[in-house]
């Protein structure tokens, strides 16, 4: 796992089994693309290289009704066109970030690494 700079991962949504899977295969996903550093509070956990390109995150910490268990939020340099996005949007010019509800372990898939390596190689 990337090394972490506050909290540790395996107590981030400790309380479900759920977010719990769902977590640990973002976690992999996010590892799969190559070497970052993390860094876990009691809202998210973020992952770096020079700059950050992945979050996870509960929206049933801020949500009562409806929320997915997890989000994977994903900073790009351009817009990656797809319906499965929750919201898109450009924060700073060049900077997009993508938000993912995950509610299933399949839900992060190759298409999803891709992004996910479109992110890492954007933030070095």
């Amino acid at each position: 796992m990337p090394r972490s700079t506050t909290g540790r991962i395996s107590e981030y949504l400790a309380g479900s089994a759920t977010a719990r899977w769902l977590r640990d295969a973002a976690i992999r996903a996010i590892e799969s693309v190559g070497p970052s550093t993390h860094r876990t509070t009691r809202s998210q956990i973020a992952f770096r290289r020079r700059r950050g390109f992945a979050w996870i995150w509960a929206p049933r910490m801020y949500l009562t009704k409806g929320a997915a268990p997890l989000v994977l939020s994903i900073a790009a340099p351009h817009r990656l066109r797809s319906r499965r996005w929750k919201k898109v949007v450009e924060p700073t010019p060049g900077v997009f970030m993508h938000h993912l509800e995950v509610r299933r372990v399949r839900d992060i898939d190759a298409e999803v690494r891709a992004w996910l390596h479109t992110a890492w190689g954007a933030a070095r």
